[in-house]
């Protein structure tokens, strides 16, 4: 996989992009490290999937059909054929994925991003080329890989997602309502008010509340992405499921 693509575009384009996929990276970081007290806390697991409910957008579901579900098929198969070779996360470092806010400890979930994969997926789609490698640790916290993220521009239409993977067996997400601190104030990550923190993707989640705590309010912050957990069964529903799947209630199943 070639880590340094031909670019086609102006350079100031192209930065624009990969500083927004370097800021997506770090934030599903976070979005990912789930509050240890969160564990052993049911009011407060609720509450968490509550408030990633609300920063997260679905794409809309379509009925299934047999070409779909064999399109879906197809992609996974290539992707788990492409990316088989990193499961040694030493060999995807080499081949230009980083992980971002190795700080962060226990996460979920560990995306390893290639930004120039990230830059070309903006204008195409090809299954064997993802945006990011997602990685679990194992008891001895060694990486371990579970699948990956495609990642589609945030102007994306229905029927554009809907061309690279299926809707009616994938739901791609986007980050929505985020309440970031002011650009010169950026200790101000770690703000929490009645406990609840509120900036980031756990934090407020409304304009007037954002406005209230002296933020910078952003409707619509990513691209699209979805993930494709090709590593961890073969059911799509088991590959093509993730934590940001919403039930009517607006809760989280929790699939990772």
């Amino acid at each position: 996989m070639n880590a340094t693509p031909s670019i086609l575009r102006p350079r100031s384009n192209r930065t624009a992009v990969l500083v927004t996929s370097v800021a997506v990276t770090v934030f599903l970081a976070l979005s990912h490290a789930a509050p240890a007290h969160a564990q052993h806390d049911h009011a407060a697991t609720d509450s968490v999937a509550a408030a990633m409910a609300a920063h997260m957008e679905m794409s809309p579901a379509r009925s299934g059909n047999k070409a779909d579900s064999a399109r879906a098929a197809s992609i996974a198969t290539v992707l788990r054929t492409a990316i088989l070779k990193y499961r040694d996360v030493d060999v995807a470092i080499a081949d230009g994925f980083r992980q971002f806010a190795p700080q962060l400890k226990n996460q979920r979930m560990y995306h390893f991003t290639n930004y120039g994969i990230a830059f070309r997926n903006e204008f195409g789609f090809d299954a064997s080329r993802p945006t990011s490698l997602l990685y679990k640790k194992d008891s001895l916290g060694r990486f371990v890989l579970t699948g990956a993220m495609y990642t589609a521009p945030k102007r994306a239409s229905a029927d554009d997602l809907d061309k690279r993977v299926p809707l009616s067996v994938a739901r791609w997400h986007k980050h929505v309502n985020w309440c970031l601190p002011p650009r010169r104030e950026q200790s101000r990550w770690t703000d929490t008010k009645n406990g609840r923190p509120v900036f980031g993707p756990l934090g407020v989640w409304t304009r007037s509340e954002c406005d209230a705590a002296g933020g910078r309010f952003q409707e619509e912050l990513f691209g699209w992405m979805v993930h494709a957990n090709v590593f961890e069964g073969t059911d799509p529903g088991t590959v093509w499921g993730d934590d940001h799947m919403m039930t009517g209630d607006e809760t989280m199943e929790h699939r990772h």
